[in-house]
């Protein structure tokens, strides 16, 4: 599986944020996609999840599932973490799990270190074990491509590391991962695409 990306043009708000951008990410590969605030790394995440409209250029995944849309073959882990704050930990998972088409709920509460809060309303959580309800929904549905902003964000170090091994096990298994940061994510030698300062 490969996912292409050629002349990826970005306008938001009247605005051209990037254009002529391009990447190729196959099978058990990571791109780390980094550059200023306002460079458009949310931006192009959100364009490859569907969520934004590609103002030129052309994505494609090849070897991807054909009767699928790229989005309908990705997780997106935004800013927001998604949660309904007065669900509980294993309803906000078995919600998402539900509506993307997965049911591995217990297992991935485990990997994430919830299980013992999973009858716990949502909200309250501390903000990193809110991230860390979000990054199961990459567990709890099975999709090939991870497109993930700023993973790392209200995560303490146990749980990067966690993030992590999640990672890695990910694009062990011919996944790929592509994440918008401003450090480390923790993965060794990752490709890198650099995106300018914002016009």
């Amino acid at each position: 599986m490969r996912l292409e990306a050629s002349r990826l043009v970005c306008v938001r708000g009247g605005r051209e944020v990037f254009t002529s951008v391009g990447f190729s990410v196959g099978s058990g590969e990571a791109l780390v996609v980094t550059g200023r605030n306002g460079a458009g790394k949310s931006s192009l995440l959100r364009m490859v999840a569907g969520l934004v409209r590609l103002g030129g250029g052309r994505l494609a995944l090849a070897g991807g599932d054909a009767d699928k849309t790229i989005p309908e073959q990705c997780h997106y882990l935004g800013h927001q973490d998604a949660l309904k704050p007065s669900l509980t930990v294993a309803e906000n998972l078995g919600f998402w799990a539900g509506y993307l088409g997965g049911d591995i709920v217990h297992t991935a509460l485990e990997t994430v270190g919830l299980i013992a809060l999973a009858d716990t309303p949502a909200a309250y959580l501390s903000a990193g074990q809110r991230r860390r309800l979000a990054i199961a929904r990459l567990l709890a549905a099975s999709r090939p491509v991870w497109l993930l902003d700023e993973p790392t964000a209200a995560l303490d170090r146990e749980a990067q590391g966690i993030l992590a091994d999640i990672m890695r096990a990910h694009l062990a298994a011919d996944g790929i991962v592509i994440a918008a940061a401003h450090g480390p994510i923790g993965l060794d030698r990752p490709n890198e695409l650099r995106l300018g300062a914002a016009r």
